[in-house]
């Protein structure tokens, strides 16, 4: 039986943080370290989020508050392809099951820019307030006596909303975490032969590469990206790259837990807000093992 990729909700709390506390009774500690990843957008040259602190709670325990001294701010749009930057490293804390997360942010320090629009920031805010943080409920186990490394992956494509119309700020923040073990994640990796796609008249939008869908399971129907819907849709899409400059563009799925995944691949612009009939190429199951890269075949598929 697959494993089942850990994906917490989300929301922004209007209640203050906790005090801090253990949530272990008995007295048996490990070493945590979290890091911060990234699945690539299509919309944005930058998205700069600035992180004041996380917490995280024991089940049937008080909360476990990590302040940052100074904020840590980065463009995730750089934490792509399996990279990612320490939230926390080696804290030791009570071994046992946690159940909630919480990501503190600063939106004054927070912004993004469009990719049509490179040079003017936009504002960012956290709907229903940002002074409790963002929630991500689910469960994270630390093992006793050892470390234990766990990835958020922040999906910007799904996680930055524009709420087209009068709002608190340009876009908003509804973020869609995910959370891994790394000792339980692999990554996939391909080819998209861009050049003969374009042969096919109509078939891609203008001056736009395209994109890879990936799907949790084998053998998925793909669809669009809409934010809107609830458990449905791809769990990432990333836009493919062009590093060396010909006709075959490059992707990297990373930080997956092992289990099948089903890979697409579309050159149609995808509003990440609406449902949109897209055309999907490649279409093709790939199993991923922990600690390994497995190649997909490139696309389009020979016959």
């Amino acid at each position: 039986m697959n494993r089942i990729i850990r994906v917490f909700t989300v929301s922004a709390l209007a209640a203050g943080i906790a005090a801090c506390g253990g949530g272990n009774d008995t007295g048996s500690t490990g070493t945590v370290s979290i890091g911060l990843t990234d699945a690539p957008a299509l919309k944005f040259s930058n998205v700069t989020i600035a992180f004041t602190g996380m917490a995280l709670k024991p089940e049937g325990g008080k909360w476990i508050e990590f302040d940052f001294p100074q904020n840590k701010t980065w463009n995730l749009l750089e934490l792509q392809g399996g990279l990612s930057e320490p939230l926390i490293t080696d804290e030791e804390i009570p071994a046992g099951p946690y159940s909630e997360v919480r990501l503190l942010i600063d939106t004054s320090q927070s912004f993004v820019n469009l990719a049509s629009a490179p040079d003017v920031p936009k504002t960012l805010a956290v709907p229903s307030g940002e002074q409790s943080g963002l929630k991500l409920k689910g469960e994270m186990v630390v093992a006793a006596d050892t470390t234990t490394d766990f990835t958020i992956d922040f999906n910007v494509q799904e996680s930055i909303v524009d709420p087209e119309g009068q709002s608190l700020a340009d876009y908003l923040l509804k973020p869609t975490l995910r959370l891994v073990n790394n000792l339980e994640v692999g990554s996939i990796s391909g080819l998209v032969d861009y050049g003969t796609i374009l042969q096919e008249p109509g078939g891609c939008s203008e001056d736009y590469e395209g994109a890879v869908y990936v799907y949790q399971g084998a053998d998925i129907a793909p669809t669009d990206l809409n934010v809107n819907l609830e458990d449905s849709g791809p769990l990432m899409t990333i836009p493919v790259s062009n590093p060396n400059q010909n006709s075959l563009y490059e992707y990297t799925a990373a930080f997956l837990t092992e289990g099948q995944y089903t890979v697409s691949y579309s050159c149609q612009l995808d509003d990440n807000g609406t449902t949109e009939q897209l055309e999907f190429l490649g279409t093709q199951t790939v199993t991923v093992v922990a600690n390994t890269e497995t190649k997909a075949e490139t696309i389009p598929l020979v016959p």
